[in-house]
């Protein structure tokens, strides 16, 4: 026979207890009876738990748990506790536990984050702020479960804080624009496509590093768009398989134009300062048009959203590689070529990583 009765309490579950205590005499209501009114002068008491037929009582309160047991010395049922220990938040049912994850700027982190998270099954919804780099999970259970997932990836992600959740209120909002938003992406996926070809072959022809790193950062677009479209609908096998293959591609194309930069600066090279430029300024226009493209649905989403924030830094890239042209023709050097060609590098080979370090 199992009774409960709740109270309200002041206190934060923070400073709350679970405590179990052995009554051995206890084996009929009207002792139970006699144990409630016995406790009901204790302030703190959130909750009692009564299971007669292992005489035991749970408690779970602030404070001490001796004061519970004095209270009940009086009674001559023997009661001795057995075990009080801390209450975590997660224990309370649905909480939120907010996120740092500082190393998250895209989409493709976030796609490797919700990969990471998604055979969790405490968790009930992931809300991204790619601004704020935070991830709000609702979720119940203990957050370390999420965190043990995430360390992996390589991202910095930290627990800031942890809260009950507001029951009352929906924990995500879901958009019914499903065939716009895929429209949308397909001609990401097009431009972004066309370009990474573009760029690698005239960042060849033209010895421009800047040109051929720039490129891998569209095949790294490209490849979260494709990521983005196969993943509809398929099982979470399916993702994780079609991301290893995109980060090994990535990987080996990263290590490549490394490479390249490297034997270019050992051996030289002549990179054409006015075909960086132009075909810069082609790469601009065509992130610029992907910016107008998602603008419309950058609200639709967390991960629309990403995919505008993701836009945006590839015009700063683009906006790098036409300054490290101007740079060659002012100086006549070929180095501010080779500097960009290897941040750019860098940069897509750490995204490759984290895809490549995703369980």
């Amino acid at each position: 026979m199992n009774n409960e009765t709740d109270h309200v309490v002041a206190a934060s579950s923070a400073d709350r207890l679970r405590s179990i205590l052995l009554v051995p005499k206890m084996d009929c209501p009207s002792e139970e009876n006699l144990i409630r009114l016995a406790l009901a002068p204790i302030s703190g008491i959130s909750t009692l738990k009564f299971d007669l037929g292992a005489r035991t009582v749970t408690i779970e309160h602030a404070g001490a748990a001796e004061p519970i047991v004095d209270a009940l010395v009086p009674l001559n049922f023997g009661a001795q506790l057995r075990e009080s220990r801390k209450i975590t938040l997660g224990e309370h049912g649905v909480v939120v536990s907010t996120i740092a994850i500082p190393k998250m700027d895209c989409p493709s982190e976030e796609n490797l984050i919700r990969m990471a998270l998604a055979d969790t099954p405490q968790i009930r919804a992931l809300q991204f702020d790619l601004a704020g780099r935070q991830l709000r999970v609702i979720h119940t259970g203990d957050a370390d479960v999420l965190l043990e997932r995430l360390r992996p990836l390589g991202l910095g992600a930290e627990l800031t804080s942890t809260e009950r959740a507001d029951t009352g209120a929906s924990p995500a909002v879901q958009f019914s624009d499903d065939a716009g938003e895929a429209r949308t992406l397909r001609w990401l996926l097009a431009i972004n496509g066309t370009m990474f070809l573009v760029e690698m072959i005239w960042g060849w022809l033209s010895q421009s590093t800047g040109l051929i790193s720039d490129s891998l950062d569209m095949f790294a677009d490209a490849a979260v768009y494709v990521l983005a479209l196969f993943a509809v609908g398929r099982s979470l096998a399916h993702k994780r398989r079609a991301a290893h293959l995109a980060g090994w591609l990535q990987l080996v194309l990263a290590i490549g134009a490394i490479a390249e930069v490297i034997r270019r600066g050992v051996s030289g090279s002549e990179p054409e300062s006015v075909t960086m430029m132009g075909i810069g300024a082609v790469a601009l226009v065509a992130n610029i048009a992907c910016l107008v493209l998602i603008a419309k649905k950058r609200d639709h989403g967390a991960h629309m959203k990403a995919s505008y924030i993701f836009s945006a830094n590839d015009v700063i890239a683009n906006l790098g590689v036409i300054i490290a042209g101007a740079l060659v023709t002012w100086t006549s050097s070929r180095y501010p070529d080779l500097i960009i060609g290897l941040v750019i590098g860098v940069i897509v080979l750490g995204g490759a990583r984290r895809i490549l370090r995703l369980q």
